[in-house]
C-alpha cells in the first residue's frame, strides 16, 4: 500500500486529505509548517482568551446555486454539520451577486479545513517546514528543517507556487527551462491582517458586522468578527479584522511589522474613531495573498502538484502531474487521464464561469490550468482516484 504525503493544511491539504481517505490508500500523513490548520482560512486566539477568536483569512464563503454543479454536494455537508451557516448579520458594500449565497463559520473559518482533516483519519503534524524532495529508489525522499527526512511513495503540494520553486532536490531538475520560466511567471497580491482582541464586557457600537471600505489607501475591509458570526456574549470578548488594500500590501510587503501595525491602527482609528482600545492585537501578513493575471500565452501551475515514483518496465521513471483545480468541465479531461485513454492531444474549453482552460500532456508537466480562481473539487477527486489507482500499481 502506498504512503502519500500531502504538504499543506490548507483547504486544499484539508480537502485533499478526506477524499483520499476514500481511496482506499496504505496511509496519508499531512505536513504543514504552521501551528495549526488553516493556512489562509486561518483563525487567530487572543493571547488572553482563547474563547475570543477572529478570521484572519477568508471571511466568508460564497455559492452560486446556479453554477454549483456537484460542488454543492460539499457545501451541504458542511451546513448540516453545523460548520457553515448562512450569513445573516450586514456587510456594508458587500456586492451580492443574483442566485448567490454567502456563508460564514460560527467556531472561525478554520473549522472548514479542520473537518476535512478529521474526516481523513491522516496523521496531521505541524511545524514541519519541507526543504528538499529528492527521488530515492522509486520512493520521494522528503527533507524538513527539523527531523530526519522521511520516504513516500506519494507527494501532494498545495503551497503556493513561489514556495514550491524553493524546494531544494529532484523537483526542479525534472522541468526544462521554459517550464521553470513559466512557473516563476506567476505572482500573488499581497496584504496584511489585523486582528483586535477585546476584554469581556467590551462593547463595540457600530450599525454594521462588517464593511468594504473604497476611499481609504491602507484598510479595503472592516468586520466586527464575533458579530459576523452572531457570536455576541457578555462572557467572550469581541474582535474585529481589518484587512489592507492590496495596493497598501504591495508597498509595504517587506517592512517592519511593527511600523505597518501602527500604520493600519491609524487609518483604522480616523475610519471608525468609537472603537476602544484593544486589549492584544495580531499582525498577520499574507505574503501569498491571491494568484494575480498570469499572461494566457505563458500560464502558470496551479495547486496541488501530484508527485509519484512509477515503477516502470524502462526502470525507475519520475512522474509529474498537476490537476487542474479551476474548472468543473475539466474533470472530464481529468478522468480521461486517470483511465489511461488521453490522447496528449492539445485543445481548449470553456468552463463554467466562462473562462478558458488550456490542456496539454508534456513529459514532466502533465497539465496546466491558466486561471488563478480558487478551485473546486473535481480535481481533488481525481487525485485521490488516480492516487488508488497508482498504489495499486506500487
Amino acid at each position: 500500500m502506498a504512503r502519500v504525503l500531502v504538504v499543506g493544511a490548507g483547504l486544499t491539504g484539508g480537502a485533499c486529505a478526506a477524499l483520499l481517505r476514500g481511496a482506499a490508500l496504505g496511509s496519508v500523513t499531512v505536513w504543514d509548517k504552521a501551528r495549526g490548520a488553516g493556512g489562509r482560512m486561518s483563525t487567530s486566539r487572543s493571547a488572553r482568551d482563547a474563547a475570543c477568536t477572529a478570521d484572519l483569512g477568508a471571511q466568508y464563503v460564497t455559492l452560486d446555486t446556479e453554477r454549483a454543479g456537484p460542488r454543492r454536494s460539499f457545501y451541504e455537508e458542511l451546513l448540516s454539520h453545523g460548520v457553515l451557516e448562512p450569513l445573516t448579520a450586514p456587510v456594508e458594500g458587500m456586492v451580492v451577486k443574483e442566485g448567490s449565497c454567502n456563508y460564514m463559520a460560527p467556531q472561525g473559518i478554520s473549522s472548514v479545513v479542520k473537518y476535512y482533516l478529521k474526516q481523513s483519519g491522516a496523521d496531521v503534524v505541524y511545524e514541519q517546514h519541507v526543504t528538499c524532495i529528492s527521488l530515492r529508489d522509486g520512493k520521494w525522499e522528503v527533507s524538513r528543517k527539523m527531523g530526519p527526512p522521511e520516504q513516500f511513495d506519494i507527494v501532494i503540494l498545495t503551497m503556493p507556487v513561489p514556495q514550491i520553486l524553493q524546494l531544494q532536490g529532484d523537483l526542479l531538475n525534472m522541468i526544462n527551462r521554459s517550464q521553470k520560466q513559466q512557473l516563476e511567471c506567476v505572482s500573488y497580491s499581497s496584504r496584511y491582517a489585523l486582528g483586535l482582541f477585546y476584554e469581556a464586557g467590551t462593547r463595540i457600537d457600530v450599525p454594521w458586522a462588517a464593511q468594504y471600505i473604497t476611499d481609504n489607501p491602507c484598510i479595503r475591509f472592516i468586520s466586527i468578527d464575533n458579530k459576523k458570526r452572531n457570536i455576541e456574549s457578555p462572557e467572550v470578548g469581541p474582535s474585529v479584522v481589518v484587512h489592507t488594500t492590496v495596493t497598501f500590501g504591495s508597498e509595504h510587503v517587506d517592512a517592519d511589522p511593527a511600523e505597518v501595525q501602527r500604520f493600519i491602527l491609524h487609518h483604522l482609528e480616523r475610519l471608525v474613531p468609537s472603537l476602544p482600545k484593544p486589549a492584544s492585537v495580531k499582525c498577520q501578513k499574507w505574503r501569498y495573498s491571491q494568484p494575480t493575471a498570469v499572461p494566457i500565452q505563458e500560464g502558470h501551475l496551479a495547486n496541488p502538484i501530484v508527485l509519484q515514483a512509477l515503477l516502470e518496465s524502462a526502470g525507475s521513471v519520475p512522474f509529474v502531474q498537476q490537476f487542474n483545480i479551476c474548472c468543473v468541465r475539466s474533470r472530464y479531461k481529468s478522468c480521461a487521464q486517470l483511465s489511461g485513454t488521453d490522447d496528449s492531444s492539445y485543445s481548449t474549453s470553456p468552463d463554467l464561469w466562462g473562462r478558458w482552460i488550456y490542456s496539454f500532456q508534456l513529459r514532466w508537466l502533465h497539465r496546466f490550468c491558466y486561471e488563478s480562481c480558487r478551485g473546486c473539487e473535481v480535481s481533488l477527486i481525481a487525485i485521490s482516484k488516480l492516487a488508488a489507482k497508482r498504489s495499486r500499481e506500487l
